[in-house]
């Protein structure tokens, strides 16, 4: 079979995906073998691939391929999360786009509309998770509104609800106005934003005298139920028990105390708007005020809002400020830093929102996973450092509200029977509901029984996705739950530790008693060269599948791989991915030229190839050491810089040179089939890594039955070594590297063979003087007790090596140029001692800079010695 000449991935990536899906490689099946098992962080089921998709399941990639190779039945489960917030308003987007408008649809409508959304885009991301060589176990795709799913998470709720977990609550919310949905706390994110501080006067009833508070938001005077003074700020100790009259509104409100106000921020009043301010209405209830809503679900204001009724919350702002001014109500107005609620899927400014809502206690649910990963670290986090932020949130964690305003998800299986807000039941279907409610009013039917219309955060799904992927929820005992679950490894971006890894935690050991998984790596974030976040509004993230095309699916994962640290943000550049480009091909060559030997198997071994064969071996055995270290640490980018380097610097530019017989000359058997050996176990350990290449080249190697593949080879075996064969082989290298230097710096022809002279003061082993004598070209080795009078030398730690001049050199330019360099080193070491013998300089410098001095005094005294001793050999 013909080799060809350049490495085309784009030519054989399909070819062995195919290959790999026909002979169901990647499908698992519980066996006698140790399970190996890795869900996937589901994405959103209407997304496309982004460049943290492909770090972070060419991560798991790596691990599952590994754990192949490795003997154990690997399972990476796939799937999508239906996204409920970013699906809807996508499908409304589309319908408004047709002008349909949601409202005027049934529910039962609108969902028809999603599921066609889904339908004819949920696979997208799956398929190109298939381009970067993702070996999942597609027979198991999930998504988190499958029927057994969605049945899981309304069985979850239910048995919550039944323990006393769950709660319906009024409370004040996260609203954001664009989804015209509740918010988690975790989905609120907080940025500083330079606003206004607005000075407001309000009237005092039955007084020409004005009190002035100073606010962020003046639209809300219209929801003012009071003002409030700190009943020690003696500046107001006059207005006690007085009222004001609201502005505009011409509302007449009570003056209240309470030392919850700041008596040192703005004047050091408070209005009191119950409804939109989570603080304010913890006064309300202390106070018993009156609660005024002056927005509408897309935070546009309502009646309440008067002449502004209809308008948005920001037009208003400004509109009103303008009013109060033309009223005399405005003082001043002062630029004003302020942290802002923004939401996390929309980045609509989120709007407080008083709200029956469904809550999930987390008192209980945190302490488990607390001890799990902070005290037994039966989890744990890598890095580390992690563990600081997942203990500060767990601490800290408020009651999770679970309902969303929203079509889209599973419905929550509450059933109202009543005008009452008790009066409802909670269960898994509409006739074990009827069945609840009957037995409170036997009046009841199915008609007059009303779901509760809001459907459950998406994450109150996801939060159940390692155990319900396999069937836990709805059948603990089945044999697929019993084999894989816990799960081993989760790979996925510290952005969600709260929102997702957390809360799997917390769901693990309140329905199976046990952790969901056993390591958790959390990846970087891959940022652009000026450390922007990568994102499509910003331009600056490539296309991942334009990235592959260009590059190669191998190369796009070694590029990031190699950058790719635990935890630390990747500063993307494309030239990542063109050196895992140039990786390939250089694999690519090494693979053609031993092909491309002629073998002799009558042949006898040199003594250079043995030699080199026998520390290659010992060299990828240390180098397995070495990886086990990294992947047991979940350091992926130093394992595959690890093997990078084996391959790069030992077996591409070392062990073939040393091995390669003469040009034209034919290759002993022996010799051939270790090359062959040591290319095949650089295949293995690259395979988790570069998938396609490493199939392709090993495909060639020799005819493979479909139990051969090197998808489902197995590991290279871990061996005793000799460490002296590597670091004797260190001290060659040097050796041969000093011979190239003197034949390029003094244009010997790398053809000519030289002799060379060794005084060996380091009893260096002659163990590889095969391979000096091979790869430097090198006639006659002699060991002397002295220098060599009239050759070029050069050092190897204490060693002395000479090289008798022929008449290719020109001593008399030689010592010339030596002489020219030794005096530019002796006048650049007079600068450097008089700058350290300067007293000023080495009392004010910082340590650093004088530890950098010493050290070029050092090394220009060793320089002049070096020339000094090459002068004299020439003389």
């Amino acid at each position: 079979m013909a080799i060809p000449s350049q490495f085309e991935p784009a030519g054989i990536e399909k070819k062995w995906y195919d290959f790999w899906m026909e002979n169901n490689y990647f499908h698992s099946e519980p066996d006698h073998r140790t399970p190996y098992t890795i869900v996937i962080p589901p994405p959103n089921v209407t997304g496309v691939l982004h460049m943290g998709h492909m770090l972070n399941n060419t991560i798991q990639d790596v691990l599952i391929r590994r754990a192949r190779l490795k003997g154990l039945n690997a399972c990476w489960v796939p799937g999508t999360d239906h996204a409920s917030i970013a699906t809807e308003a996508k499908v409304v987007a589309k319908l408004k786009a047709e002008g349909i408008n949601k409202a005027d649809l049934t529910r039962e409508e609108f969902l028809k509309h999603a599921w066609e959304w889904t339908d004819k885009y949920g696979g997208v991301i799956l398929d190109q998770l298939k381009k970067l060589g993702a070996s999942c176990d597609w027979e198991r795709t999930k998504f988190t509104m499958d029927p057994d799913m969605s049945a899981s998470v309304i069985k979850s709720f239910v048995d919550l609800y039944n323990k006393g977990m769950i709660y319906r609550g009024f409370r004040m919310v996260n609203w954001d106005p664009e989804a015209k949905t509740t918010l988690s706390d975790e989905e609120v994110i907080y940025e500083e934003q330079q606003g206004k501080l607005y000075f407001l006067k309000y009237k005092i009833e039955g007084s020409e005298e004005f009190i002035t508070i100073a606010t962020t938001r003046p639209e809300t005077i219209l929801g003012d139920t009071a003002v409030c003074i700190n009943p020690n700020d003696e500046r107001y100790t006059h207005l006690k028990g007085k009222k004001v009259v609201v502005p505009i509104a011409n509302r007449v409100i009570p003056i209240i105390e309470d030392d919850y106000v700041d008596m040192e921020f703005g004047t050091g009043c408070l209005k009191v708007t119950p409804a939109h301010d989570v603080n304010d209405k913890a006064l309300g209830e202390k106070h018993n005020l009156e609660i005024i809503d002056i927005f509408n679900e897309d935070a546009t204001l309502n009646s309440y809002g008067l002449h502004y009724a209809g308008k948005d919350r920001f037009v208003v702002r400004d509109e009103i400020a303008k009013e109060l001014e033309s009223l005399g109500n405005l003082a001043k107005v002062e630029t004003h830093l302020n942290k802002v609620g923004t939401s996390e899927r929309t980045k609509a400014v989120i709007e407080p929102r008083l709200s029956d809502q469904w809550f999930l206690r987390m008192d209980e649910l945190v302490k488990p996973a607390l001890k799990a990963v902070l005290e037994t670290e039966e989890i744990k986090l890598y890095p580390k450092r992690f563990d600081n932020t997942y203990r500060h949130w767990l601490e800290n964690i408020r009651d999770w509200n679970i309902s969303r305003q929203l079509w889209w998800g599973q419905q929550i299986p509450a059933y109202f029977y009543g005008d009452g807000k008790e009066d409802f039941v909670v269960a898994e279907t509409k006739e074990q509901a009827l069945e609840l409610a009957k037995a409170k009013n036997p009046s009841i039917t199915a008609e007059t029984l009303r779901q509760d219309a809001d459907a459950l955060d998406t994450w109150f799904s996801s939060w159940l996705w390692p155990i319900a992927v396999f069937g836990g929820i709805l059948d603990p005992e089945n044999k697929d739950f019993k084999y894989y679950y816990p799960t081993n490894d989760l790979v996925t971006g510290p952005d969600i530790l709260f929102f997702w890894v957390a809360r799997m935690i917390f769901a693990g050991y309140e329905y199976t008693g046990k952790k969901p998984f056993n390591n958790v790596y959390l990846t970087g974030l891959v940022r652009d060269k000026q450390r922007r976040k990568m994102s499509k509004s910003l331009g600056n993230s490539p296309d991942p599948l334009d990235l592959i095309e260009k590059f190669g699916a191998d190369g796009v994962r070694v590029g990031l791989l190699l950058s790719a640290s635990a935890g630390n943000d990747i500063l993307f550049d494309e030239e990542l991915c063109a050196n895992g480009r140039s990786f390939a091909h250089k694999i690519w060559n090494a693979f053609r030229l031993i092909k491309g030997w002629e073998v002799d198997d009558s042949l006898p071994v040199p003594e250079a190839s043995a030699k080199a064969a026998d520390w290659f071996n010992a060299k990828l055995q240390q180098t397995l050491v070495e990886i086990e270290d990294h992947f047991e640490k979940y350091r992926i980018s130093d394992a595959l810089m690890s093997i990078y380097k084996l391959v790069w610097d030992d077996f591409c530019s070392w062990f073939l040179e040393m091995i390669k017989p003469g040009y034209q000359q034919p290759i002993d058997g022996k010799t051939f089939a270790a090359a062959i050996e040591a290319l095949e176990n650089v295949l293995r350990l690259l395979h988790p890594f570069m998938p396609f290449l490493t199939e392709e080249i090993w495909q060639y190697i020799a005819e493979r039955s479909t139990k051969e593949a090197l998808i489902v080879n197995h590991w290279p075996t871990q061996k005793n070594f000799d460490a002296t064969l590597i670091s004797d082989f260190e001290f060659a290298s040097d050796v041969i590297s000093g011979i190239r230097t003197i034949r390029k710096d003094k244009n010997i022809s790398f053809r000519d063979a030289i002799n060379l002279k060794v005084v060996n003061k380091e009893n260096a082993s002659k163990g590889f003087d095969s391979i000096i004598a091979k790869l430097g070209n090198v006639e006659a080795l002699e060991y002397v007790n002295d220098k060599v009078d009239g050759a070029l030398s050069f050092r190897v730690k204490s060693n002395e090596y000479f090289i008798p001049v022929t008449g290719n050199v020109d001593i008399a330019a030689e010592i010339a140029k030596l002489n020219e360099e030794l005096n530019y080193t002796k006048g650049f070491l007079k600068s450097v001692q008089a700058k350290l013998s300067n007293e000023k300089f080495v009392a004010g410098a910082p340590e650093a800079v004088i530890a950098n001095e010493r050290k070029k005094e050092a090394d220009a005294l060793a320089k002049i010695m070096t020339i000094e001793q090459s002068l004299a050999s020439l003389k």
